[in-house]
């Protein structure tokens, strides 16, 4: 299983790269095991061209190196806390892709103004608050998921997979760290989209919230009707 959850890790941490989303070292994703408590997550500061599966580190719950040579990514206690606040997320991924992080230092939520965003985030992708100073002091990288987690109070990570921590950047989630890698692919481009339109319309509107519905629960809801019906050989 830790084998299995390494690959995933690795796969998803390369799809980063593949989407453009990393620079230098500069991004990290994790896969959880729910039934071992384990958590894969790529190495601090490792090369995206030197890394390997085996590279992967398996810490648990509380950050304990259990299988791996290489010290974890510093972003750790961030994800681990998020796996504890959200039940449901399997896999979670932080970059600093171009457009997205600019929103998040903007201190701006990235609005749903057409249907490429509501076909994946059903709604605005919101933003924290900043981290305060004492925060900071007592624990920077975990006190990042808790001003993640004070926003998504009355928030379904699941059906609003993305945020921007305001100054910093996007953190993604999914059901699986490929998954989470591909929602953080989607968000650099709709917060492109987003840039773009507001460059040619300052004042465009939002999306009316019938059509966001509408493109989001066909995709996503208990009646969704996208795609091929998977009991179709």
């Amino acid at each position: 299983m830790r084998i299995n959850l390494r690959e995933k890790v690795f796969i998803a941490n390369l799809d980063l790269v593949r989407y453009k989303l990393v620079t230098l070292t500069w991004g990290n994703v994790s896969g959880i095991d729910r039934e071992e408590g384990l958590v894969a997550i790529k190495p601090s500061g490792l090369s995206y061209d030197e890394m390997q599966v085996h590279d992967m580190v398996i810490v648990d719950l509380e950050g304990n190196v259990v299988e791996g040579v290489h010290n974890p990514s510093s972003d750790t206690p961030t994800h681990l806390k998020l796996y504890k606040a959200f039940p449901d997320v399997g896999g979670i991924a932080h970059t600093h892709s171009k457009y997205a992080t600019m929103f998040a230092q903007s201190g701006k939520e990235i609005h749903c103004l057409g249907t490429t965003h509501a076909d994946s985030f059903n709604g605005a992708i919101p933003i924290t608050r900043f981290i305060s100073k004492e925060e900071i002091e007592q624990g920077y990288e975990k006190n990042t998921a808790t001003v993640i987690i004070e926003r998504f109070a009355d928030i379904n990570p699941i059906e609003m997979p993305a945020v921007l921590v305001r100054g910093h950047g996007p953190f993604t989630f999914g059901k699986t760290p490929h998954d989470a890698a591909e929602n953080s692919h989607i968000l650099e481009i709709t917060a492109e989209m987003a840039f773009g339109t507001y460059q040619l319309n300052p004042q465009c509107e939002d999306l009316p919230e019938c059509i966001l519905k509408k493109h989001y629960n066909r995709k996503h809801g208990p009646d969704a009707y996208y795609g091929q019906n998977k009991k179709e050989k």
